[in-house]
């Protein structure tokens, strides 16, 4: 789904207008996105919960030309969804 359909389908189950709708999806973006920089945790009830996570830094190995490379530690999003969505999820495969 891409913002524009997410932008749709909100203004037509609540009757307003696309442009409002776009700037509440955009601020809210805004607001989570600024959050997470600031390594603050999300929790969205009922969907799921998104946090920072560190990862060490490591050493790999191209394998093109197997060459070994340093990959410098990192920060990473990490995803846990509710125990609804993962229920809905499973019931849906089934």
């Amino acid at each position: 789904m891409l913002k524009k359909d997410l932008v749709d389908k909100v203004s037509s189950e609540l009757s307003m207008q696309k442009q409002d709708v776009s700037l509440a999806v955009d601020i809210m973006l805004e607001t989570m996105a600024k959050a997470l920089v600031e390594e603050r945790r999300i929790e969205l009830r009922g969907f799921g919960s998104f946090s920072v996570r560190s990862r060490k830094p490591r050493s790999t190995k191209n394998p093109r030309t197997g060459k070994v490379m340093e990959i410098p530690d990192r920060k990473t999003l990490h995803f846990t969804m509710s125990k609804s969505l993962k229920e809905a999820l499973i019931s849906e495969t089934d």
